[in-house]
């Protein structure tokens, strides 16, 4: 099974109408709202997931939205369209929530559950859930940030479970729109890339070294390079140079 994380989210979050014949402005006395929204939306030239390619190389529309309590809690909606198959069709969704908060000592936690949905799809043989798990820090400059995943046996799997564990690193160059990062992920199960691209070894990694520029405060630009284990199949699983561009409010 090619499971992936993450069709575009309506391009319909756009301005609505002014129904309202005078403007409310919020008094600057104002307590910040207890509940906040975030988005973004964007397009990727590959839409890479653990290092394989879930759009047989071709770009994809990818978008998110997500509400977030003050609490920690958050809960939200990721989207990307794939290579069109009978299993999965071509749009994944996923529905995500979790908490997150900190643990002190500067270490942020982050803990919740993905439910990947192929609504065009064959959905009784591709739906999977998989809960997760991160602590990230920052050390100077430095990012970190290290993580799990694990999906426990389903259908979806082949009736087998799958672990995925991660470390991400970035860091920014002051005084400068551009940022670096480096990510190495290690999978264990029914996902493992050598096993999806044909050997009969049930585990592999996948790496990816990558860089952003802040076009504006909203709008970014990035370029990573992605690797990952098994035999090398063009637009699947081969070495790529993949770019993007991720408009965020």
């Amino acid at each position: 099974m090619l499971t992936s994380v993450r069709g575009l989210i309506a391009a319909s979050l756009l301005v609505g109408s002014g129904l309202a014949a005078t403007p409310a402005f919020a008094d600057e006395t104002d307590a910040p709202s207890a509940i906040t929204v975030t988005g973004n939306f964007g397009l990727v030239t590959d839409y890479r997931f653990r290092g394989i390619s879930l759009s047989n190389g071709d770009p994809a529309a990818q978008g998110s939205l997500q509400v977030n309590h003050e609490s920690g809690l958050y809960a939200g909606i990721w989207a990307s369209n794939l290579e069109d198959s009978a299993v999965y069709g071509n749009l994944e969704t996923d529905f995500y929530a979790g908490w997150t908060g900190s643990l002190g000592s500067g270490v942020t936690a982050d803990v919740g559950m993905t439910y990947y949905v192929y609504f065009n799809g064959n959905v009784g043989d591709a739906n999977v859930f998989e809960p997760y798990a991160s602590l990230s820090t920052t050390l100077g400059p430095v990012s970190a940030k290290v993580g799990m995943a694990y999906a426990w046996k389903q259908a979806s799997l082949g009736n087998d479970d799958n672990l995925y564990v991660y470390t991400d690193w970035g860091a920014g160059i002051p005084n400068t729109p551009l940022s670096f990062s480096a990510h190495v992920g290690y999978t264990s199960g029914a996902l493992s890339p050598n096993l999806l691209t044909g050997k009969s070894t049930k585990d592999g990694f996948d790496y990816s070294v990558g860089a952003s520029y802040a076009i504006t405060k909203n709008l970014s630009a990035g370029v990573s390079y992605i690797g990952v284990d098994g035999n090398s199949f063009d637009s699947f699983s081969n070495d790529a140079v993949v770019g993007s561009i991720k408009y965020s409010f």
